[in-house]
């Protein structure tokens, strides 16, 4: 089926083809259950036990066996080359929130491409989960309550400048850029208040706090 519009009322887990664990795929969709693969994210979902609900990509990683498991009207081809497959199921999901993993592990051409798709904030919000972290692309404006002391890193995709507080280390009269000074492995010291001029900064923070982050940017 030619590349159309997902539609779904609930959250979405989005499984690529970068190494998901299967029990990162479970845990999304207790949070998110309308479950989407990229491409070659469809294999890994279906070794899960899981049959994803869509497969959105140019579906030359989706393996024969994966794809003859699923109803035909599930599999969406979009072949456009000049976009990765994360990008393309981001451009056709229209759900409240994303919940991503298989993203950032595999070949790290592939983990660099994404992060750069997520600070577009292309689609509904989007959560990019790894073993140890969360990743999103902040609002302009974003205030997160955490436990004193949370590691909280700041990663600039271009020039930047913002306003803090609730950090040890404020960023009030920086310029943060990724050729340049970051802001990797700061703290919190009380609730955070972040405010940019613009968009394109990654906030990464430990994933034991996802659902927290998640209510804030999707409240």
């Amino acid at each position: 089926m030619i590349a159309r519009n997902v539609h779904t009322e609930t959250g979405v887990s989005l499984v690529g083809g970068g190494l998901p664990a299967p029990s990162d795929i479970v845990f999304s969709v207790t949070l998110a259950p309308f479950l989407i693969a990229a491409d070659g994210g469809a294999n890994f979902c279906i070794e899960a036990g899981l049959k994803p609900d869509a497969v959105i990509g140019d579906l030359d990683s989706i393996s024969d066996a994966a794809h003859a498991a699923l109803p035909p009207d599930t599999v969406i081809e979009y072949a456009d080359q000049t976009l990765t497959d994360f990008e393309k199921c981001l451009r056709l999901i229209k759900a409240p929130f994303v919940i991503a993993t298989g993203f950032t592990t595999g070949r790290l051409d592939h983990t660099l491409a994404n992060f750069a798709v997520l600070a577009r904030q292309i689609g509904p919000p989007t959560l990019l989960i790894s073993d140890h972290d969360v990743a999103f692309a902040a609002p302009t404006k974003l205030a997160l309550d955490l436990p004193i002391g949370t590691r909280l890193s700041l990663f600039p995709m271009k020039p930047m400048q913002g306003r803090s507080t609730g950090l040890k280390w404020p960023i009030d009269g920086l310029t943060i850029a990724p050729l340049g000074r970051l802001g990797t492995s700061n703290e919190t010291n009380g609730p955070v208040r972040l405010n940019f001029d613009e968009s394109g900064i990654i906030v990464l923070i430990p994933r034991e706090h996802l659902d927290a982050i998640l209510a804030e940017i999707t409240g």
